[in-house]
């Protein structure tokens, strides 16, 4: 494509140099520049892309996207460099850069995005199973994977980067993909990844405490999850948008008063749009009568958390937004037999009850120690630990909530990347000592409290080891090992 086509919607305060020249790639990052190719230099997080714009051209960068006024950079292989492009916001630019390159790959399809601390993988995976039992084509990116039917990528982070989610989204269009259902996380929304993303539905399942190692306080969490539902089209717009909201979460109605979409409310209570009676859950699953505006039907999930009636209800909701009928809806919960590392059942030959869960903040950890006090009548021993190099606050409050809700609670490492592991235990261990339990066990090898948990557990008993849910890998400095907590639980049980 040539730049002056390419750059035709962005905004740019100055250029110099070649606009006709051929782009044949974009990158963001100077290690993926390949001969031809346009590169945007992002500020980010951590580090900034203007310090590898000699890298990215020594690579073959023909052209630079930068914040930076033309000649800035001359001496960095100035024969090189094609043309240089002053934007005010660079990866806003990238954003817009990424949708022309790709020529639009939603123009066809249903984007359906789902934020929330908790639950958006589990309710992206109804939500492709409804879509699937309706005979729709859906592909889904999230925190597990990116895929579409035949096709599955490794998902590095949650929501990529707008230049990845585009590429992502132009080889789904073009393999005839019909319906999208992204987890949106709060990063991508304050990074602006999603900004030229048309959502067709919002989905909101709740809020609590995560991630304020980034966004500092609550109040900005919460600001950057309602940038999704502040976006949306409303009612007098071309194609209006849904908002699915979860009534019974306290930033729900917030958000209501936030958005200009329609809304559809879903919870517990008689008021909200799709709500759920008759809840029974067990270990074969969970019951309950789905109640909605397009009719009652009795529903069956191989889910086994209590709190899964949420999900189940906000992928009722995000379906019927898009004219989903009630009986592919029922389907497609039934159809769905299980979510990886969420509230999974550990199969073993000893028969112990065994869950692995994702569960890493205080909230999902409260949720998921609740919902498996349901699931027996013994005692309920808990694994965990906190990952480090992030939030620090939740740790002593995730000790206390284990603490209250366990009989045993075993205080282990999870991710401690480049913090050390007994010090982030230490914080975990004041907040099992605020609850007031005596009966807990500090052992920083993870395998080895698995294992220890398992031994301690007697028949009837349940085993929950929370944290790290379908990781496959531990981070202990910079050093990612083989780890995976539903393999060495089985393992263990079988041993015993």
């Amino acid at each position: 494509m040539q730049l002056k086509h390419l750059i035709d919607g962005i905004t740019v305060t100055d250029s110099e140099g070649d606009l006709d020249l051929e782009v044949t790639s974009i990158a963001y990052d100077s290690r993926t520049v390949k001969p031809g190719a346009l590169f945007v230099a992002l500020k980010g997080h951590t580090q900034d892309g203007h310090h590898f714009i000699k890298d990215a051209v020594s690579k073959g960068a023909v052209a630079v996207v930068s914040e930076l006024p033309p000649a800035s950079f001359a001496d960095q292989q100035p024969d090189r460099i094609a043309a240089e492009i002053q934007v005010p916001d660079s990866r806003q630019a990238l954003s817009r850069l990424a949708v022309t390159f790709f020529d639009s790959p939603f123009k066809k399809m249903n984007l359906i995005g789902i934020t929330g601390t908790n639950g958006k993988t589990t309710t992206a995976y109804l939500l492709e199973s409804i879509l699937a039992a309706a005979g729709k084509r859906p592909g889904v990116i999230g925190t597990i994977n990116y895929r579409f039917p035949g096709h599955v990528w490794e998902a590095p982070v949650t929501t990529p980067e707008s230049l990845d989610l585009m590429r992502i989204m132009r080889n789904m269009a073009d393999s005839g993909v019909t319906d999208v259902v992204m987890e949106v996380s709060s990063h991508s929304l304050d990074q602006g990844r999603v900004r030229d993303c048309p959502f067709r539905v919002a989905i909101f399942t709740n809020i609590s405490r995560d991630h304020l190692d980034y966004h500092k306080s609550m109040d900005a969490y919460f600001h950057a999850k309602a940038l999704l539902f502040r976006s949306l089209p409303g009612k007098g717009a071309g194609n209006p948008a849904d908002a699915v909201i979860n009534l019974d979460d306290p930033g729900g109605q917030e958000l209501i008063n936030l958005t200009h979409a329609r809304v559809m409310t879903y919870g517990l209570g008689k008021e909200c749009h799709v709500r759920a009676e008759n809840i029974s859950v067990s270990r074969a699953g969970l019951t309950a009568r789905l109640i909605t505006p397009e009719g009652e039907a009795e529903i069956h999930s191989a889910l086994i958390g209590g709190f899964d009636i949420y999900n189940i209800m906000a992928a009722a909701g995000g379906a019927l937004s898009i004219g989903i009928d009630i009986g592919s809806i029922c389907s497609g919960i039934t159809q769905l037999k299980g979510v990886p590392g969420r509230m999974e059942l550990v199969k073993n030959r000893r028969g112990l009850a065994v869950v692995v869960d994702y569960a890493h903040t205080p909230d999902a950890l409260l949720k998921a120690l609740k919902g498996v006090r349901l699931l027996t009548g013994g005692r309920v021993l808990t694994v965990f630990g906190c990952g480090g190099d992030r939030d620090r606050g939740k740790r002593s409050e995730m000790g206390r909530v284990a603490g209250l809700e366990s009989d045993v609670v075993f205080i282990t490492s999870d991710n401690p990347r480049t913090e050390d592991p007994a010090a982030i235990a230490d914080q975990i261990e004041a907040g099992v000592i605020e609850s007031g339990i005596k009966d807990y066990i500090l052992d920083l090898d993870r395998e080895n409290a698995i294992r220890r948990a398992v031994k301690t557990a007697r028949n009837g008993d349940l085993v929950l080891i929370a944290g790290k849910g379908h990781e496959d890998y531990q981070i202990i400095g910079k050093e990612r090992r083989v780890f995976d907590d539903r393999v060495v639980a089985a393992e263990a049980a079988n041993e015993t």
